[in-house]
């Protein structure tokens, strides 16, 4: 009884030792887990978001390419003038250096002499003896003299802090390049590893979202249309009555107002040249005539129609009058997403031309096309 007793212990303690080994050897001998490959949607999604993000890199380098490129013309200015009245100053101190010699050679006063020679002549301004001796001339060549050596000293200082401001807008502008290069290597690295049925699936899906962005461009087309078409319908017979009740055939309400029509050929001239771009790559920082990014062509075609738009997508969303989007215009530019990251120029019926993204050209699109209805505000330039 009691030998029975101490071996089924045994047993059960030895077949739970065979189990826990048998179980920390499969685990032993079993492949290392993995990695989960991420699906296309995934990899769509994160390009797609790296495309944003360059975008919003693109528009701070613009920035800071704009600032940088200011600040040089300041500094190089500044550093003309500065030579100039350099120049004019050691006209100056040689005039004073003409007056000392002729005192010398006629046996004047050697503290005057002293006085046109200083680096600093205004400490001898308060001496009364020397002042009173000084001729007309004299005391001309010596406010002179002061003259430009104080201005230059003052453009020494501003060349000097513009030049501090320039060194940190080169600093910024060499950021906001390498994270533009960051974000579009890393989109192009996860495109390199798609398999040729992942990519066929790829286009697939950017097809069938082209199809769905086109679709509802036209739904906004035809909303449009209605509009316009229930207003001429109005102004028609609102005319009507003013004709009937005061006898005169009074102005054709569906004549466009000076400034509409004012701004429609503008508009017009801004839309042929975007047109004419079709077809143009897609390069960040590029502002034509080979290659455009988004803000840098809306700047280019507004700029063929007399309007001189700011430089990023942020200056130029505050640049004309916002409309809604029900109002919206050919020629009006729109922008997109939160961070306002890119623009596009309407071009009617719910289409709009723009340089989409890096491998991608100028072309005409539905201003849904990144089917997410993103678009921020609608901007009428002029």
């Amino acid at each position: 009884m009691t030998g029975g007793l101490r071996t089924t212990p045994a047993v059960g303690i030895t077949t739970a030792a065979l189990t826990s080994v048998a179980l920390l050897s499969q685990t032993a001998q079993a492949a290392p887990a993995q990695p989960q490959r991420p699906s296309l949607e995934e990899v769509q999604k994160k390009v797609d978001s790296l495309y944003r993000q360059a975008e919003v890199a693109t528009q701070k380098y613009n920035s800071a390419k704009e600032q940088t490129d200011s600040k040089k013309k300041q500094v190089d200015k500044l550093l003309d003038d500065i030579a100039q009245r350099t120049e004019k100053m050691n006209s100056a101190r040689q005039e004073l250096g003409r007056f000392a010699a002729q005192q010398y050679r006629t046996g004047g006063i050697s503290d005057t002499a002293t006085m046109f020679l200083a680096d600093d002549p205004e400490d001898y301004f308060a001496q009364n003896r020397l002042m009173s001796r000084m001729t007309a001339d004299q005391k001309k060549a010596v406010d002179n003299y002061q003259e430009q050596q104080l201005t230059t000293a003052k453009k020494r200082t501003e060349a000097q802090e513009n030049l501090q401001q320039l060194t940190s807008s080169q600093t910024e502008l060499s950021t906001s390049k390498q994270s533009v290069q960051t974000k579009l290597s890393d989109a192009r690295e996860l495109l390199s590893k798609l398999t040729a049925e992942e990519k066929q699936r790829l286009a697939a899906i950017e097809k069938k979202k082209e199809e769905a962005a086109r679709k509802k461009a036209a739904e906004l087309a035809e909303k449009q249309k209605a509009e316009e078409e229930k207003k001429r319908q109005a102004a028609e017979e609102a005319a009507q009555q003013e004709s009937s009740g005061s006898g005169s055939s009074g102005g054709s309400s569906g004549t466009p107002s000076g400034s509409s029509s004012g701004y429609a050929a503008k508009a017009a001239k801004a839309l042929a040249f975007a047109k004419s771009q079709e077809g143009k790559p897609y390069v960040w920082g590029a502002t034509g005539p080979d290659s455009y990014d988004c803000s840098g062509l809306t700047q280019a075609a507004w700029k063929a129609a007399g309007i001189t738009l700011p430089r990023t997508t942020w200056d130029q969303v505050e640049f004309g009058t916002t409309v809604s989007l029900s109002a919206i215009q050919p020629g009006d530019l729109v922008f997109f997403y939160d961070d306002i990251s890119h623009v596009g120029l309407y071009l009617g019926d719910g289409m709009m031309i723009h340089a989409p993204k890096p491998g991608a050209y100028v072309r005409e699109e539905s201003i849904y096309y990144d089917g997410t209805g993103s678009i921020h505000s609608v901007v009428r330039p002029a």
